[in-house]
């Protein structure tokens, strides 16, 4: 059994700075969980804590059964996948994967063993008898993860092993780690500043910022219900337009309303909403569920467009909608659009999200 559990896991450099912030997360034996945030969140001082390359303040680690708050790195059994690659530059890429395992005395025929399974799974066998500068970027990522698995540790720990790579092959080493991770389901930890990274590759998705867990859940939870302003605006790109509304009751109905826009609230935002008649909230709408006006005013309002990008497979339309910039996402690429049009955007029904003014918490029913 290799679960992860951290508890009331903090870290403090001195007196100043109170990096990791009462942590509790359980990650249980397999799964593959992604830290997310915007840089100084906190997530990468949590993996090297758990990796052991970082004292903790206060609280607790326990992979599987055993607290490890004291261990030395070597003695909890992880293996970790560094930005940089680590390689040896002298060496090979066999010497590189054999290197930890002959430091432990490992017998020369069970290294080979494991270096043809780790070869075999990344498609390595060629590039052997190479050294690091002769290998492509990706080549010696691949070549991290095969150090990686010839260990056969309980857990993986990734600190942010894709961001020197360019993105053709972030997408490729992305679908590698995915693969890898179906045919060896250990226990891994994946640290990124990248929200698609994190919600393509993990089973939950842990949020972070200014050192506190904000959120965690599977990557639909925390896209579909986001806790706070700050989760729904980090997950989803292009990131979701908020704009400052006024709830009120016309008939039977309750609408958002500025001085730009008016639209009907669905269920179950309706609901949620109730008690919140004349008082102002944020609403939020993401890009992908707005789209060119279908004419029902109650679900739609005017924009002017500032720009278009042509993406080739879509469109992504930069409106201002009053005061504030209103990115849609996903047009079809034949629309007739240009900068300086005037157009109408609709909403798809029950995609609004409303967040308190002040504490800037979703509003949910």
């Amino acid at each position: 059994m290799a679960s992860i559990t951290l508890n009331k896991l903090n870290k403090h450099y001195g007196s100043l700075h109170h990096a990791v912030k009462d942590v509790d997360l359980t990650i249980a034996d397999k799964e593959f969980v992604a830290l997310v945030g915007p840089s100084g969140c906190g997530k990468s001082t949590t993996l090297r804590m758990i990796a052991g390359l970082e004292d903790i303040s206060s609280g607790e680690i326990r992979i599987g059964e055993r607290v490890v708050n004291h261990l030395p790195p070597r003695d909890r059994d992880v293996a970790m996948v560094f930005q940089n690659y680590a390689l040896y530059q002298h060496m090979t890429v066999y010497d590189n994967l054999a290197f930890g395992l002959r430091n432990k005395k490992v017998p020369e025929s069970e290294i080979k063993a494991a270096i043809d399974r780790a070869a075999e799974i990344l498609g390595l066998h060629e590039l052997l008898k190479r050294r690091p500068r002769q290998l492509s970027g990706g080549q010696q990522q691949r070549v991290a993860l095969g150090r990686c698995i010839v260990r056969n540790p309980l857990v993986f720990l990734f600190d942010e092993p894709l961001s020197n790579l360019d993105a053709k092959l972030r997408a490729q080493m992305r679908i590698e780690i995915k693969r890898l991770h179906s045919q060896m389901p250990t226990t891994s930890v994946f640290v990124t500043h990248d929200q698609v990274e994190a919600m393509t590759l993990g089973d939950r998705v842990v949020i972070m910022r200014d050192g506190e867990v904000q959120q965690a859940g599977t990557p639909l939870s925390v896209y579909g219900h986001p806790v706070n302003r700050f989760v729904a605006g980090f997950i989803g790109a292009p990131a979701m337009n908020f704009l400052d509304v006024t709830i009120r009751k016309e008939g039977d109905t309750l609408v958002a309303q500025s001085p730009a826009v008016k639209l009907a609230i669905n269920e179950p935002s309706a609901r949620a909403l109730e008690a919140w008649q004349g008082r102002p909230v944020i609403m939020g709408l993401r890009p992908e569920h707005l789209g060119l006006g279908d004419g029902v005013l109650s679900r739609s309002f005017a924009a002017k467009v500032e720009v278009v990008e042509q993406l080739g497979s879509e469109i992504l339309l930069e409106t201002r909608v009053g005061e504030a910039r209103v990115t849609v996402a996903r047009v079809p690429p034949e629309t007739q659009v240009a900068a300086g049009d005037r157009v109408r955007l609709s909403v798809q029904p029950g995609r609004l999200h409303f967040f308190d003014l002040e504490t800037e918490a979703a509003i949910v029913a």
